[in-house]
């Protein structure tokens, strides 16, 4: 069973989450398994349309079968309802756009990873006064690497990753990790609609192995 720390600890070290959402069930097969064989064991599937949680069912089935130690979250949770079904289909953990309290209390209470969308300070102190470890930055491209640099010091025990805006370059991934982030969000900049439409996976694979490569880089300066 993995804890909220194990799964901390696998976003954390990779430096990026990878997150998509495709209709098709098998686009959105081969792209997961196109990032596990780039080196990615933390993958964010959005709940973006009615397809969603039967994809995300096979996507299951597929990684338990394929992929030892690829982590499968479900992000765009926005009530209890959602929450609770996609926990019984089997989500490693769970990302918001914003703080819902009761899907906090939920996932806390199955010792699942709770990542809510935050924007502003208040927003994080909700989410840290009930326990949350993990927040999102969202927007990222509306908040910026400077937002992060004024209130960090505040928040010394959250860990923090934007979404939404994170350029696959190295001076955007830096300077997020120059203000503090731990890991950053990847969505269209890294597995493109275009990309996905052409089942370009080559250029997937290309791409995220070039990300993680830049990451390490960033870390050992």
């Amino acid at each position: 069973m993995n804890t909220i720390q194990n799964t901390i600890d696998v976003i954390v070290r990779q430096g990026i989450l990878p997150l998509y959402f495709n209709t098709d069930e098998n686009k959105s097969i081969e792209v997961l398994r196109v990032l596990y064989k780039s080196g990615i064991k933390a993958v964010e599937y959005t709940n973006r349309g009615p397809e969603a949680a039967s994809n995300f069912r096979k996507m299951v089935e597929i990684r338990n079968a394929e992929m030892p130690g690829m982590l499968l979250g479900i992000g765009t949770i926005k009530n209890i309802e959602q929450a609770e079904e996609f926990h019984t289909i089997g989500a490693d953990f769970f990302i918001s756009p914003g703080f819902v309290a009761e899907v906090s209390d939920f996932l806390r209470s199955k010792e699942v990873l709770y990542a809510p969308g935050c924007m502003t300070p208040t927003e994080i102190i909700t989410a840290e006064n009930a326990g949350i470890k993990f927040i999102k930055l969202f927007p990222g491209n509306i908040l910026g690497p400077d937002f992060l640099s004024g209130i960090k010091d505040i928040f010394p025990n959250l860990i923090f990753m934007p979404t939404g805006g994170v350029e696959t370059t190295l001076q955007s991934i830096q300077s997020w990790f120059t203000a503090g982030v731990s890991a950053v969000g990847m969505g269209s900049k890294l597995i493109s609609k275009k990309v996905m439409e052409h089942e370009a996976y080559d250029t997937i694979e290309k791409e995220t192995v070039r990300v993680l490569s830049l990451i390490e880089t960033i870390r050992k300066k």
